[in-house]
């Protein structure tokens, strides 16, 4: 019996084939996600549908309502305008919450006498919800964006800031050691050490902190703001229209997840060498 050689052209047939079963496995799956996720949906539609029925459209507005109100709002250029304000408030102040919150978080886990000044405040402010602040934003920074901004802001710099200072408590003491031993200083361990092992624990502050700036949002464009979702939703309750406050509802649950996800998509494709996933 003669062995037979394995040829480039054999090793490349045989490359290629498993490179098909690989393409056709990851395509059945994404055939079977996309299959259950129109599956739910069409569940939670028929259940939406049925309560709406059940209880009456002074209570729970039906798809088709709900449907009806989200176009007449968007042709008014109502819906538009008031995504378009709520996004932009969300962003710069999460935006500012996560570029002050993540140096404070690294300083604080790494320089012990910078965490005992400034834990005592993180923990106190952390526990006080930003709407016992919003009479207090708008008597010292008015009605316009600046409050607004601000609470956000307020909501988001100490989740950041407490997700920071465990990713950075949990750095491996050989890392720091090694780094010593090699002759790096201070600072250079918390260029080359520190930060890179901390961009995991910050993007999940800032994943945390996005979710409640949504929370937020709400009750600041409630007591003042002229555009937003809030102010949209809250407008809803004095006209009496429950549709249009499920349009609210769903637009900022549908904000969320593609913020969540684009957040998500960035952070893996550019932060993936630091363990970011």
């Amino acid at each position: 019996m003669t062995a037979v050689a394995d040829t480039p052209a054999t090793v490349r047939a045989a490359r290629t084939q498993r490179a098909r079963r690989r393409s056709a496995g990851a395509s059945g799956a994404a055939v079977r996600t996309a299959l259950l996720w129109i599956a739910s949906a069409v569940i939670g539609l028929a259940v939406w549908s049925f309560l709406a029925w059940w209880y009456g459209p002074t209570t729970i507005a039906s798809p088709a309502e709900v449907w009806k109100a989200a176009t007449e709002l968007a042709e008014s250029g109502v819906l538009w305008t008031s995504i378009w304000a709520s996004a932009q408030r969300i962003l710069i102040g999460w935006s500012l919450g996560v570029v002050i919150g993540a140096p404070i978080g690294i300083l604080m886990g790494r320089v012990n006498i910078v965490r005992q000044l400034l834990d005592p405040y993180i923990e106190f402010f952390r526990f006080i919800p930003p709407i016992a602040f919003v009479t207090l934003a708008v008597v010292w920074f008015g009605i316009g964006e600046t409050s607004k901004v601000v609470l956000i802001f307020y909501t988001s710099v100490f989740i950041v800031t407490v997700s920071t200072i465990a990713a950075t408590v949990a750095i491996s003491d050989n890392k720091l050691q090694a780094a010593t031993n090699l002759g790096a200083g201070k600072l250079q361990i918390m260029k080359t050490v520190v930060l890179p092992s901390s961009v995991p624990g910050i993007v999940t502050g800032a994943r945390l902190a996005m979710g409640n700036s949504f929370l937020t949002i709400v009750s600041a464009e409630i007591v003042a703001a002229d555009h937003g979702i809030g102010s949209m939703i809250w407008q809803a309750r004095n006209y009496g229209r429950i549709d249009w406050t499920f349009v609210g509802i769903i637009v900022l649950g549908i904000m969320g997840f593609l913020f969540d996800r684009i957040l998500r998509l960035l952070s893996t494709r550019y932060l993936a060498r630091y363990g970011v996933k």
